[in-house]
């Protein structure tokens, strides 16, 4: 936000091109608000901007930018200037900007990093996509199973120079395998000859490095951490997690699951990153998915047409009737799709919340069909539009109305239910889906209550 406030400011140094009052300027300045600076300027300017700063802050600017914007700098920045820049960032960060970055670009940068680092990156990179082994950073601090905690704390000070974090220190054996971990506040209290593997203040927990993005959300929500070590099959600690990475890991889920249940694919990108013809493929499958759904609630009202012919005004409350249970439909999947990402319900509780959406979709039902006969029965011209037998009509409507609020809530309730089984995303179970679902079956209760209750009357 200062870097907004300031931007004036900033403008007419650059433009002065005053190199010396910027490279001041900034180092009284917050990284991030640096990269506020930086983001909106063209990409010539922002690169030399850039390289006014020292080597260490470039880092940590670098990580406040966004991908296009890391893109273009990446671009006007010669080899060495790249080299120092991707050493200095960690390693997490480094990774998903490799991830980001498009695969020639990747190629040139993994060819600038020194050899240590290029193997740190590489191991990074070989993780699943969306696993914990690629949120995670190797830069944390171990200690030997075999030292008391005044030795410990020595081994902190003489090692723990540039970690992500001391805060929690992970003990381990001779083979990298994790043992336990201790958090530094409880070193320090300990007796200082106290055995470190001897301190035990709470339950070790570790994440597998192939568990997916959404497991290990879960568990820094179960267990209320600040870091969880990452192993691999045989136990040895191969990184760390730390809450930032949880916080970027648990904003991208759920921008996923938001445009899931839009009726589209995920992105891979944000917006404006997207190109058309990628945001066509992302949008084009689930529109005509539902488009040809759509096809369907046509042919149902077709075979309708007879009754339709004798009665025209029924097809005017055809759009009240579906929508009503296309928007019961909607909230009951919006409210169990994040019901079972928040585990309020698992899957052995569907019954429950089918008993539950049965009743609330009685009860909704009852409520908005009382409505909708009201509407029929107090309309100055009744008689006149519906007929002599506009009671009938409004009871057909009601009931109409009852049924399919209860079938939409059932439904949008069960579909996030089934998809978890089958082992997909229940997100899937998004609201057009479902709206375009409880459409076609909407129109054939609505003309089965219809044909039931009025034939032999206006029919």
């Amino acid at each position: 936000m200062l870097g907004n406030l300031l931007k004036p400011e900033f403008d007419a140094l650059i433009a002065a091109k005053d190199w010396d009052a910027l490279r001041e300027a900034f180092s009284e300045m917050d990284p991030a608000d640096v990269a506020e600076v930086i983001e909106d300027l063209p990409a010539d300017e922002s690169g030399i901007i850039f390289r006014l700063l020292p080597r260490d802050t470039a880092a940590l600017v670098f990580e406040y930018l966004p991908p296009h914007q890391q893109t273009e700098i990446v671009g006007t920045l010669g080899r060495e200037q790249l080299k120092n820049l991707l050493d200095e960032m960690a390693p997490d960060d480094r990774t998903r900007l490799l991830e980001e970055l498009p695969a020639e670009v990747t190629k040139r940068l993994l060819t600038s990093l020194s050899p240590e680092e290029l193997k740190v990156a590489r191991n990074l990179l070989g993780y699943p996509e969306k696993s914990a082994g690629r949120y995670m950073t190797p830069e944390y601090l171990t200690i030997p199973g075999n030292l008391t905690a005044g030795e410990a704390l020595a081994y902190v000070r003489s090692h723990g120079q540039g970690r992500e974090t001391i805060h929690v220190l992970y003990i381990v054996d001779e083979k990298g395998r994790l043992l336990d971990d201790v958090r530094l506040a409880s070193l320090v209290l300990a007796d200082p000859n106290t055995k470190a593997t001897d301190i035990h203040d709470r339950q070790l927990v570790s994440i597998p490095a192939t568990a997916d993005r959404e497991e290990f959300i879960s568990m820094f929500e179960k267990y209320d951490r600040v870091a969880l070590p990452v192993t691999d099959s045989q136990g040895v600690l191969v990184g760390i997690i730390t809450v930032d990475d949880v916080l970027d890991a648990a904003e991208e889920e759920a921008t996923e699951d938001i445009q899931r249940i839009g009726g589209m694919e995920a992105l891979e990108a944000p917006y404006l990153d997207i190109g058309i013809a990628g945001m066509l493929r992302k949008r084009v499958g689930w529109l005509t998915v539902l488009f040809v759904g759509q096809m369907f609630t046509a042919t149902a009202m077709a075979y309708y047409q007879d009754a339709i012919a004798q009665a025209v005004f029924l097809s005017a409350f055809v759009p009240l009737i579906i929508s009503s249970g296309g928007n019961s439909g909607s909230q009951a999947t919006s409210l169990i799709i994040r019901a079972l990402a928040v585990r309020d319900v698992e899957l052995k509780d569907w019954w429950k919340v089918a008993a539950r959406e049965i009743a609330s979709g009685i009860a909704l039902g009852l409520f908005l069909g009382l409505l909708g006969f009201l509407r029929i029965l107090m309309w100055p011209q009744r008689e006149i539009i519906y007929g002599p037998h506009y009671m009938w009509v409004g009871l057909a409507v009601g009931l109409s109305v009852v049924g399919v609020v209860m079938f939409g809530t059932l439904c949008g309730s069960m579909l996030p239910f089934l998809l978890r089984r089958l082992g997909l995303d229940p997100a899937t179970a998004s609201a057009p889906f479902v709206a375009t679902l409880v459409d076609v079956t909407g129109v054939v209760i609505y003309f089965t209550v219809v044909t039931l209750i009025l034939t032999g009357r206006a029919l």
